[in-house]
C-alpha cells in the first residue's frame, strides 16, 4: 500500500484554472488579481469585519506584525513556548528577546495564569511591560481566549494569535485569528489549505493592512522613484501561489470537516486502548480543526522495542520536513520523547505510515537556552507523550483503521 502522510496537499482542480489565467495575462508578478481575489476570499471567510495581507510565509506575517506592533532591539515579546520555532524565530530576527510561557493541559496552549505571573515579573525586574503577546493554536486547537485577551486587555498589550495551524478552528463560532490585534495563518504544503508556501495576515482594518502592505513591499515612499525612510522587506504572496490558494479555498470547509471525521474514527477507535489519550475539544465552545490528531502514551505503555529506541541517529527530518539538517554524533538529548513513544513512532513507519512527535517547547531547545521562561512542567510532560498521526484530506477512513490497528499491534 502507499505511505500513510501526516497531512498531503490535496488539490481541488480549480487551482490550474486560476494559475493559467495568471500565464495567460502576464500577472506573474507578487500582485495581481489572483492576489486581490484570494485576499477577498479569506476576507470572507474570517468574518468579523477584518482586512487580510497574502503574504510569503506564516513566519512573514508574525514578522510584520511583530513591526506594526512597535517591537525593537531590547524589547521583549510574551510567546507560547509548546509551538514551532516559527512563532519565536521572527522576535529575535527584530532583536528582541523571546519570553516563554508554558501551557495549561485542557487546550495545550498558553497558560493564562503564567501568562498574568510573567507581565508582573517582566514589569518588576525591566520596568517595562512586554510589547506582545503570541498565543498559538496548537495543532488547530484554540487557545483559552477569554482568560488570555483578558490578562493582555488589563495591561493593554497587543494580542497576535498564531493560527498557522489553526485556519478554520472556531472559538464560540468565530474564527481563530479574528480576537487580536492580528491574526497569522499559514499555507504552508501540509497546512489545512496550502499555496505551496505562503501565508496570510489578518488585521483589524484597512489602515492596518494598508501600514503591513508598505512594510511587505520594501516601504517605498511615494516619490516618483525609489525613496526608503524605513526597512522594508519582499513579503508579498506571488500571483501564481494566490491562484492555488483561490482554488483551494473552493475545499477549505470540506478539508475542516474531513479533519474533524478523521478525529472521530479515532476517538471510536482508540477509546478502549488503555493508556492511549486523543487530544479532544475541552468543550462545547471549542471547535478544532484538528490539523493534526495528537494522542499521548503513558510512559508505562509497553510498545514492543523500546529498548531499542534510541540505538541509532535519525538520516534527515523526522515528519517529511524537505528542510535540510544537520548530522548529530549523540543518539539523545536532555529532553526528548519517551522510549515508548520512539518505539511508537518506529513501528508505524515500519508499517509505511508517517508520525512525528509533538513540537518540542521552545524554552528546551538549545537556541533559546538562557532566555527567560515561565514554565510549569506541561509542555515538556507532553511532549514526552505525546504522537501526531495522519489526519490530512487524503487520509481515508481504511487508512484510519489501518493506522490504529498497527498501533495496537505495537503494544
Amino acid at each position: 500500500m502507499n505511505r500513510i502522510y501526516l497531512c498531503l496537499a490535496h488539490m481541488s482542480g480549480n487551482e490550474q484554472k486560476y494559475i493559467q489565467e495568471a500565464f495567460d495575462t502576464n500577472w506573474v508578478v507578487p500582485l495581481g488579481p489572483n492576489v486581490n481575489g484570494f485576499e477577498a476570499d479569506l476576507e470572507a471567510f474570517v468574518g468579523e469585519n477584518t482586512k487580510v495581507v497574502a503574504l510569503s510565509a506564516g513566519t512573514a506575517a508574525i514578522h510584520l506584525a511583530l513591526i506594526a506592533c512597535g517591537v525593537k532591539p531590547g524589547d521583549e515579546v510574551l510567546v507560547q513556548s509548546f509551538t514551532f520555532c516559527a512563532s519565536s524565530n521572527p522576535i529575535s530576527y527584530l532583536g528582541a528577546t523571546p519570553v516563554f510561557i508554558d501551557s495549561e493541559r485542557e487546550s495545550w496552549n498558553m497558560d493564562p495564569q503564567l501568562l498574568e505571573e510573567a507581565i508582573k515579573d517582566r514589569i518588576a525586574k525591566t520596568g517595562r511591560k512586554p510589547k506582545a503577546i503570541i498565543p498559538v493554536a496548537l495543532y488547530g486547537m484554540p487557545y483559552k481566549i477569554e482568560e488570555i485577551m483578558k490578562v493582555a486587555n488589563s495591561y493593554e498589550i497587543p494580542v497576535i494569535e498564531d493560527a498557522a495551524e489553526g485556519f478554520g478552528s472556531r472559538y464560540k463560532g468565530q474564527v481563530l485569528g479574528t480576537f487580536g490585534k492580528f491574526g497569522v495563518l499559514s499555507f504552508n504544503g501540509n497546512k489545512m489549505i496550502t499555496t505551496s508556501g505562503g501565508g496570510a495576515l489578518i488585521c483589524e482594518d484597512d489602515a492596518a493592512k494598508q501600514e503591513i502592505m508598505f512594510y511587505a513591499t520594501q516601504a517605498r515612499e511615494s516619490y516618483p522613484y525609489y525613496q526608503h525612510e524605513k526597512i522594508g522587506y519582499n513579503y508579498r504572496m506571488s500571483n501564481i501561489c494566490a491562484g492555488i490558494g483561490r482554488g483551494q479555498m473552493t475545499v477549505l470547509d470540506e478539508h475542516i470537516k474531513h479533519h474533524q471525521h478523521v478525529c472521530q474514527l479515532y476517538k471510536e477507535l482508540l477509546k478502549d486502548i488503555e493508556g492511549i489519550k486523543l487530544h479532544e475539544n475541552p468543550s462545547s465552545d471549542y471547535d478544532s480543526n484538528y490539523w493534526l490528531n495528537t494522542i499521548t502514551i503513558e510512559p508505562w505503555v509497553k510498545v514492543k522495542g523500546e529498548e531499542n529506541a534510541y540505538v541509532q541517529t535519525i538520516q534527515g527530518a523526522v515528519g517529511g520536513a524537505g528542510s535540510v539538517t544537520h548530522a548529530v554524533s549523540a543518539l539523545t538529548t536532555d529532553c526528548q520523547p519517551n522510549n515508548n513513544v520512539e518505539a511508537m513512532r518506529i513501528a508505524l513507519d515500519k508499517a509505511g505510515i508517517e508520525s512525528r512527535p509533538l513540537w518540542k517547547p521552545m524554552h528546551k531547545q538549545p537556541v533559546y537556552k538562557d532566555n527567560p521562561a515561565y514554565v510549569n512542567g506541561v509542555s515538556e510532560d507532553l511532549f514526552k507523550k505525546g504522537l501526531c498521526l495522519p489526519s490530512g484530506p487524503c487520509v481515508s477512513e481504511d487508512d484510519v483503521r489501518y493506522i490504529v490497528k498497527c498501533i495496537v499491534e505495537s503494544l
